[in-house]
């Protein structure tokens, strides 16, 4: 977790406190007036983490690419897989780019704290450490059922064991 101490405010527009954030880290981010686009090197893969801040409805949009693509005759498989992944979440959910063929998490935020349009530093904290943690936990699904020639039932079971102590 960052600490407050580290940024000028505690809160900032958007896109200013997703980039302090990513700077922050360390990870290394582009930034447009209202995009910002970081590279986060996770347990499995690396991600790409986008942020789209639509001012005029005041809600960020934030997307985490676990760089998977998804062949044509792979697709009726990992749609089924994104149902019952879904079922799993409380907060954002994954999709399926249909045209490029590229699976992805997504979920917004409405920004709009009595007007002033501002993302505290614990808002970010959450909004990209739950896309990471949801990519993280479900990227071993998508690859047993992509890779590993298991159905999308047994791969979340084989996914999502709990294991006991550390080895």
């Amino acid at each position: 977790m960052l600490d407050e101490a580290e940024f000028d405010r505690d809160d900032a527009a958007p896109i200013d406190m997703l980039e302090n954030y990513f700077a922050a880290h360390g990870w290394t981010y582009e930034r447009e007036d209202d995009e910002i686009v970081a590279k986060f090197k996770g347990s499995w893969t690396e991600y790409e983490l986008r942020a789209i801040w639509r001012e005029d409805d005041g809600v960020l949009q934030f997307l985490g690419f676990p760089d998977i693509r998804v062949a044509d005759d792979r697709r009726a498989a990992v749609y089924e897989t994104i149902g019952l992944v879904n079922e799993q979440l409380w907060i954002g959910h994954f999709e399926l780019w249909s045209a490029s063929g590229i699976l992805l998490f997504r979920h917004a935020a409405l920004i709009d704290s009595a007007g002033d349009k501002t993302l505290t530093l614990d808002q970010a904290e959450l909004l990209v450490e739950s896309a990471i943690d949801e990519c993280e936990r479900f990227y071993p699904v998508f690859q047993f059922v992509l890779w590993g020639g298991k159905t999308p039932q047994d791969a979340l079971a084989s996914a999502l064991i709990e294991t006991q102590g550390e080895a």
